[in-house]
């Protein structure tokens, strides 16, 4: 059996796909590791709601990690094609199907009701923290571009779920009340 710790990270560096050392320090290990918190803050949000299309969000998000954590030339090598617009039409679909039972939006909504309400906000602010990071890269590299839309269209989704989990407990959405 394999043990968990190897030691060749206590120096400072890890080892992106593909076996290239990076310091840890790089920018983009801060980029994965919030698309691993994102898939983590999902999880928790699954211990509360068991809805399908999160563990198929997970998978995903572990997958879009793992781009991530591949220099761009070793892409081909390490991932097979993978149809991102496919994804997004499910994420789409499913903020559709939920947005039909939805009161129209006048104010500011307060990431407050439940558990799983608040939970699926810290997906949504996870996910736009995620979004921002992969931002910075599409400047240098376009093959994020893909990635970048997958982030911004799960954050609406996290943001519809949110409010349709109001709707599912029964649960009054609560709104800034502007002064």
């Amino acid at each position: 059996m394999s043990k968990i710790y190897t030691k060749t990270g206590d120096t400072g560096t890890t080892s992106l796909v593909g076996g290239d050392r990076v310091h840890k320090s790089e920018a983009i290990l801060d980029v994965y590791g919030t698309c691993d918190e994102l898939n983590a803050h999902i999880g928790a949000l699954l211990a509360e709601e068991d809805l399908p299309f999160l563990t198929e969000i997970q998978e995903n998000l572990f997958i879009i990690g793992g781009i991530l954590a591949t220099p761009t030339a070793k892409h081909a090598q390490y991932w097979k094609e993978i149809s991102h617009e496919h994804f997004l039409t499910q994420i789409e679909q499913e903020i559709d199907k939920m947005e039909e039972d939805l009161p129209p939006l006048h104010s500011f909504l307060l990431p407050q009701g439940s558990r799983a309400i608040a939970q699926a906000h810290i997906c949504r602010t996870t996910c736009r923290k995620l979004e921002r990071k992969i931002a910075c890269f599409c400047a240098q590299n376009e093959s994020f571009l893909t990635l970048l839309q997958m982030a911004n269209r799960l954050s609406d989704y996290f943001f519809i779920l949110a409010r349709f989990l109001h709707i599912k407990s029964e649960t009054e959405e609560k709104y800034l009340k502007i002064r």
